[in-house]
């Protein structure tokens, strides 16, 4: 799987059997799945269609409920809470199964 961040993310928390790439830093290949946070909503939203491929999956992180609230509206498959993040591994396997196989 591809995946793009698009957020300050430990990418070593991913499973090194993924390609990892930062939005900030360039991506090479389209993604597969969008990781982001509140902070970086505007970039994902603006640049999706660049960087992701046609069918991708976005997991938000979150701090709060009201971060949940803000993300209501910009169609995001899954979330997980910024204090669980360690758990993302989790979280990419289900999207992976249940979404884009």
């Amino acid at each position: 799987m591809n995946i793009v961040t698009f957020c300050n993310f430990d990418e070593s928390l991913i499973d090194n059997k993924h390609q990892v790439e930062n939005f900030d830093s360039g991506v090479s290949n389209k993604a597969d799945i969008a990781i982001l946070d509140i902070n970086s909503i505007f970039d994902f939203e603006e640049n999706k269609h660049e960087v992701c491929k046609e069918k991708f999956v976005s997991i938000a992180v979150i701090d709060d409920d009201s971060d949940y609230d803000a993300f209501k509206n910009f169609g995001i498959d899954a979330w997980i809470k910024g204090e669980d993040v360690q758990d993302i591994n989790g979280i990419i396997n289900l999207v992976e199964k249940r979404f884009l196989s």
